[in-house]
């Protein structure tokens, strides 16, 4: 039987970022992943397969890096796992023992098994798989009229990607007021159902599918509960992930009631030497400090290089201290981005908040060619001004704008500091000096902290 120091299992970014961490601070351990696909993909990057790049290899991921560092990679499936004997079986029959174990495993698609005719031809789901991905574009340009279900940012950006080719009519339906609603307050949600609109997109907001009609086994229409029929010879269900986390459970690691791995700021499962790391692992909160489920490869990579230094030896002191849940897309050429505690989070976990907002042009001066529109809002709290999140609409520099929110966020940076943020800006790159987007809502902010009544 061989043996090794480490085993991961999963060769997503979660995966790779762990052990490239972890073997380049213990160049001694001997490291091995274990994952299913030989070839990966990066899971972001899938929505742009169906029009931006021209094929999917375009979008390829591996392991390389992990290669690089000193790892090596056997491609299989783990079927069962004996944590008291330290030992795993894969699918070909290869029985390995590990000295620690790193579920890495990641997160699967929501299958809409409560929809009847879910199982018929043509009913799509978006894996991070890359033959399945290949092989569904080559679907996707076959087909005419094509039906998207749900409006999060796999589904909106989807649907955005297909509605590029010409001859394809989209529809999106979703079961919430607005697209993106979950990420974004209602205002700046209703920018996204507008955008997908003018990119050409069907936009069906506040509506719940009850039917996929087929003939001869392949979809044909889409029936709404508003008794409305949508044609369509392809169907995409993207109402979201769930974690991937069924070898766990059978291995008696303890879940969540996301069904997420319950684990410690470490990493650290509840079973010796036992870790887990990514989607399909237990996140909390950084604002609420409850137990939440975000499926961000940013917030994976976080908690994989934590882990990484951490895995043998406690390195840093200071684990992950939770999920900002920094999110950015971009539809029909604008930018939605949003970090953090926004109206909807802070009012459910009962954290208290003022708001303090700006809009301006995000070139200077704003008639400069391509100059967008920027709106942003942030959330701060009323008795010590800190910044506890934050939304943005606009140009391109949104995207690096809210990594800056989420770094005053995870600092506790106040609202009276960053009124004298020092920034670099540019006529061809950011809003004007004399009025910062970012400084203008913290001024804002503070004029309502001063009439703030307790």
């Amino acid at each position: 039987m061989k043996a090794y120091d480490v085993i991961i299992i999963g060769g997503g970014p979660s995966g790779i970022v762990t052990g490239v961490t972890a073997r380049k601070q213990n160049p001694d351990k001997s490291f091995l992943m274990i994952k299913e696909d030989e070839k990966g993909l990066v899971p972001c990057g899938i929505p742009y397969i169906f029009h931006d790049l021209d094929d999917v290899s375009q979008n390829k991921m591996g392991p390389a890096p992990f290669v690089k560092a000193g790892g090596e990679v056997l491609v299989d499936r783990v079927v069962d796992i004996n944590t008291g004997a330290k030992t795993l079986r894969t699918e070909a029959g290869t029985e390995i023992s590990y000295g620690r174990l790193i579920f890495a495993t990641g997160s699967v698609p929501i299958v809409p098994t409560f929809i009847k005719g879910y199982d018929l031809d043509n009913v799509e789901l978006i894996p991070k798989n890359y033959n399945y991905i290949a092989g569904l574009k080559e679907r996707i340009l076959a087909a005419k009229n094509i039906v998207v279900i749900g409006g999060g940012f796999i589904g909106a950006e989807v649907a955005e990607q297909i509605a590029k080719h010409e001859d394809k009519k989209v529809t999106l339906v979703e079961i919430q007021d607005h697209c993106l609603g979950q990420a974004f307050s209602p205002d700046f949600a209703a920018l996204a159902d507008e955008n997908l609109e003018k990119a050409g997109v069907n936009v069906l907001t506040g509506n719940t599918v009850e039917q996929l009609i087929g003939m001869n086994g392949k979809v044909q229409s889409v029936k709404l509960k508003s008794g409305k029929i949508i044609e369509a010879d392809m169907v995409i269900s993207a109402i979201g992930y769930k974690p991937n986390t069924g070898l766990a459970k059978r291995a008696g690691l303890q879940l969540t009631k996301h069904g997420t791995i319950r684990v410690d700021k470490f990493m650290r499962t509840d079973e010796d030497d036992v870790y887990a790391v990514g989607d399909c692992s237990q996140t909390f909160g950084f604002i609420t400090g409850r137990t939440d489920n975000i499926m961000l490869a940013s917030t994976a990579t976080a908690e994989a290089r934590i882990l990484g230094y951490n895995l043998c030896k406690i390195g840093i002191l200071r684990s992950f201290a939770g999920t900002l849940s920094v999110f950015s897309t971009e539809l029909n050429g604008y930018v939605f981005a949003s970090a953090g505690a926004i109206e909807q989070t802070a009012e459910a976990a009962r954290v208290e908040y003022i708001t303090g907002s700006f809009t301006d042009m995000d070139r200077h001066p704003g008639t400069l060619p391509g100059a967008k529109e920027v709106r942003i809002r942030i959330f701060v709290s009323p008795r010590n001004g800190e910044i506890i999140g934050g939304e943005i609409y606009g140009g391109k520099s949104v995207g690096e704008m809210i990594n800056i929110i989420a770094l005053a966020i995870q600092k506790y940076v106040t609202v009276y500091e960053l009124v004298s943020f020092q920034v670099g800006t540019h006529p061809l790159l950011t809003t004007a000096p004399t009025k910062y987007a970012l400084v203008k809502a913290c001024e804002n902010a503070i004029s309502k902290i001063n009439s703030w009544e307790r």
